[in-house]
């Protein structure tokens, strides 16, 4: 429970800090507003035809007696909607985070630049950064495919479906946010997606509490295009204490090898 706790402070923290820094937050803004007319536009023609999708899909119902056939129908017209949806909040991040590479990575380097200490650096050119971002991006989202496939399906059992399918759900979609999210910083710190991803695990509770949150607020219509600068900076500063760590230990190290200091015995 305390790892929850600390990392939703992250999130606070990350919101805070693009509150402080309004030009950074001005400037994050951007590849959101761009990315959710996007979206909007999609979740838009999907409502209008998710109706006209299941009918398609459900032509052993055309005989079937009311309202059973209207019931069917409709359960699952909303299943398909919800699954856009959660497909919307998963892949948003991605998507966006893929528009904006060189804004949040200018705004992940200022966070760093602004707590002190190394600013890491990619040294990787634009094209590369964006095809190495891309490729995460689609490995992570085959990952949330599966999770999807899997709990649409689970969704049908009653009872469990209609609560605990949706609490797990809402867990897959704050785990990969946090991967997303912390992506930015972690990639200027030579971390593979494999790494990364054996990062978050280590530290589960910390993760959820950090991306659950912000993945039920993604939920609210515009929220997640203005939560989207601190999401970032929120992340980075997550990152930099998810890899402390690893440098206190090897400051420790350099400590324990250095000679002890002279002192004149007094006795």
């Amino acid at each position: 429970m305390r790892d929850l706790g600390a990392g939703f402070n992250y999130l606070i923290k990350g919101q805070r800090w693009a509150g402080r820094h309004g030009r950074w937050f001005g400037f994050g803004l951007l590849p959101g507003l761009i990315t959710l007319v996007l979206y909007a536009a999609a979740l838009v023609g999907l409502g209008y035809g998710a109706d006209d999708l299941v009918a398609w899909a459900t032509p052993f119902a055309d005989d079937w007696s009311s309202p059973w056939s209207g019931l069917l129908r409709t359960t699952l017209t909303v299943l398909v909607f919800a699954l856009g949806l959660f497909l919307a909040v998963i892949t948003f991040t991605a998507v966006t985070l893929l528009v904006g590479q060189p804004f949040y990575e200018s705004l992940s380097e200022q966070v760093d630049r602004t707590e002190g200490g190394e600013v890491p650096e990619s040294g990787l050119s634009l094209w590369r950064e964006l095809w190495i971002s891309a490729r995460d991006s689609v490995r992570v989202l085959v990952r949330v495919g599966l999770y999807s496939v899997l709990l649409f399906a689970l969704g049908f059992v009653p009872v469990v479906g209609q609560t605990v399918v949706p609490a797990i759900g809402f867990c897959v979609t704050g785990y990969f946010l946090s991967e997303e999210l912390t992506a930015v910083a972690l990639q200027r710190r030579g971390m593979v997606l494999k790494d990364r991803l054996a990062l978050l695990r280590g530290r589960r509770m910390l993760t959820l509490g950090f991306g659950v949150p912000l993945g039920l607020a993604f939920l609210v219509p515009f929220v997640a295009v203005f939560l989207m600068p601190g999401a970032v900076a929120g992340a980075t500063l997550l990152a930099r204490d998810l890899v402390a760590p690893d440098e206190n230990e090897a400051e420790d190290a350099a400590e324990d090898a250095a000679p002890a200091p002279y002192t004149l015995d007094k006795g």
